[in-house]
C-alpha cells in the first residue's frame, strides 16, 4: 500500500507543479538556514576533548576581594604567579600545568632564509600526558627539565615541517630570540578547537595550533612577556620590573589540573580553601579568598567560549523555519482540501480515514524529502558564505559531513510530515456523502 500512496502523492505532485515548487522551496530554504547555523554552533560547541573532559578542572582564586566583588567584577579567570607556582609545588593532583603565552622570532640556521615570529605557550611538561597531546617524534620534557629551566622544546608539525621538511628533528636545534634550545618532541596534527585550554584570549581560542612549547621555567627566567591577557585589578603601587611584576597580584597564568575521580576532587577543593586561609593567615589578604574549582564544561560556559552570535543565528534561523513550517501547513491545507471530491470518491468505494491519512502523510514525506534534498544544495552554498557572518576563525570550522547530511534530510522529512497532520486531519475529516451530493 505504500507504494500505492506514494504513486498518488507523486501524481498529485506533479499535478501541482506551482504549488509543488512552493512547498518543496520553503521546506529547503528554511531547513538550510538552520542547518548552516547549527553547523557553525556544532563546531564551536563540540567537546574537544571527550575522553577525559570529565577528569579537567580549573582552579580559581579571589585575589580581587570584597571591593571587586561589590563592583560586580566576576572571580579572575586567571591565577597570579604567586599561586601558579605554589600550586605547582604542593602538585596534589594527578596532573597539573600552568600556562601562558609567548611570543619569539625564528632565527633560522640557513642563513639565506628570513626570521619569522612564531607564537607558543610556556608550560610544564605534565602538560602533554594530561591533555593527551600526540607526538609524531619524540617526547615532552619530565619534571627534572623543569626544575632546572632547561633549554628545551615541543615543536608543532607545521613548524616541523616549516623548518626540517617534517623530517625527525628530536636532538636538533632551533634558535628563539637570542637563544638556542633542543627540540626533545614533535607533536602530531593536534589542535583541539576550542582551544579549551587557553580560552582566556578568545582571538586563540578558534585559531591555529601554537607552533611551540617549551618549560614554564625557562620562560619566566628570560622574563618572556604574555602574550595573552592580564589583569592587575587592585594591584596598583607594585614594585617595577619583572620582580615586581611576578609577586604582584596581577593575573596572567592558566592553570588546569587532572582529577581522576570524584574523591580527588573533593580532596583539591579541600586543598584549596586551607591554601586561601593560608594565604589570609600570611598577611597576603585581609580577606578571606573565595575559592573554586570548575569543570570542563563550567569552565566552558563561564569563559563563554560559543560565541554569543551563533547562538543568536541559530535561534533566528530556528524562528526562520517555524515560519516556513507555517506557510507550508497553508500551502497542504489548500492543497489537500481541493481534493475533497476525489476523496469522498475513495471514501464511498470504502477507504478508511485512516488510509485517507498515510496517503497524504505519503505525500507530505515525498515533499519533506524533495525539500531536504533542494536544503542539502542551500547548505552547502551556506557554507561558503558563513564568513560574511561570523569570525573567519569560527567559520572555517563549519563543514559538511556525513551526519549533517543525514541530519538535514531528517529534519526537512519529520518537519514537514509534523506540518502534514493538521491538513491530513482536515482532508481526512470531509464528509463522503456531501461531496457526492456537491459533485
Amino acid at each position: 500500500m505504500l507504494a500505492y500512496y506514494l504513486r498518488l502523492g507523486l501524481r498529485s505532485l506533479r499535478r501541482n507543479p506551482v504549488l509543488t515548487v512552493l512547498m518543496v522551496l520553503a521546506i529547503g530554504i528554511g531547513v538550510a538556514s538552520s542547518m548552516t547555523t547549527y553547523a557553525v554552533f556544532r563546531a564551536v560547541s563540540a567537546n574537544p576533548i571527550p575522553d577525559r573532559s570529565s577528569q579537567l578542572f580549573v582552579p580559581a582564586i579571589d585575589v580581587w576581594g570584597p571591593k571587586a566583588r561589590a563592583n560586580a567584577r566576576q572571580l579572575p579567570d586567571m591565577l597570579t604567579y604567586t599561586d601558579a607556582v605554589a600550586l605547582m609545588r604542593a602538585h596534589k593532583a594527578m596532573h597539573q600545568a600552568a600556562i601562558y603565552p609567548v611570543s619569539y622570532t625564528v632565527i633560522p640556521q640557513d642563513v639565506s632564509r628570513e626570521p619569522f615570529a612564531v607564537k607558543g605557550d610556556a608550560t610544564y611538561g605534565e602538560f602533554f600526558p594530561m591533555f593527551g597531546a600526540p607526538f609524531a617524534y619524540g617526547s615532552g620534557w619530565d619534571a627534572n627539565q623543569d626544575d632546572a629551566h632547561a633549554a628545551v622544546v615541543v615543536i608543532s608539525s607545521h613548524l616541523n615541517q616549516q623548518l626540517f621538511g617534517g623530517a625527525n628533528s628530536v636532538g636538533r636545534t632551533i634558535r628563539l630570540d637570542d637563544h638556542d634550545y633542543r627540540i626533545v618532541g614533535v607533536l602530531a596534527d593536534w589542535n583541539p578547537q576550542p582551544r579549551f585550554y587557553d580560552v582566556n584570549v578568545y582571538s586563540r581560542t578558534f585559531s591555529g595550533s601554537p607552533d611551540f612549547f617549551l618549560p614554564f621555567s625557562r620562560a619566566v627566567e628570560l622574563q618572556s612577556e604574555t602574550n595573552g591577557n592580564d589583569s592587575c585589578y587592585g594591584s596598583e603601587g607594585r614594585k617595577p620590573g619583572w620582580q615586581g611584576w611576578v609577586q604582584s597580584d596581577c593575573i596572567w597564568i592558566s592553570f588546569w589540573v587532572q582529577l581522576p575521580d570524584a574523591a580527588a576532587v573533593q580532596a583539591y577543593t579541600t586543598f584549596l580553601q586551607g591554601y586561601a586561609a593560608e594565604q589570609k593567615r600570611a598577611g597576603r589578604f585581609d580577606w578571606l579568598p573565595e575559592v573554586k574549582l570548575f569543570g570542563f564544561g563550567q569552565w566552558m560556559d563561564f569563559e563563554q567560549v560559543v560565541p554569543p552570535e551563533t547562538r543568536i543565528s541559530l535561534l533566528l534561523s530556528l524562528g526562520f523555519l517555524f515560519v516556513c513550517l507555517v506557510n507550508t501547513v497553508g500551502l497542504l491545507l489548500a492543497k489537500f482540501l481541493r481534493r475533497a471530491g476525489e476523496i469522498g470518491v475513495r471514501r464511498a468505494l470504502g477507504a478508511s480515514r485512516k488510509e485517507i491519512i498515510l496517503q497524504f502523510l505519503a505525500e507530505a514525506a515525498m515533499v519533506g524529502v524533495t525539500g531536504g534534498v533542494v536544503g542539502l544544495l542551500f547548505t552547502g552554498m551556506g557554507m561558503f558564505g558563513v564568513g560574511l557572518v561570523f569570525e573567519p576563525d569560527v567559520a572555517k570550522l563549519a563543514h559538511m559531513d556525513a551526519s549533517l547530511i543525514a541530519l538535514t534530510i531528517a529534519v526537512a522529512l519529520v518537519t514537514t510530515i509534523g506540518a502534514a497532520f493538521y491538513p491530513t486531519w482536515r482532508a481526512a475529516r470531509v464528509q463522503p456523502a456531501w461531496q457526492l451530493k456537491s459533485n
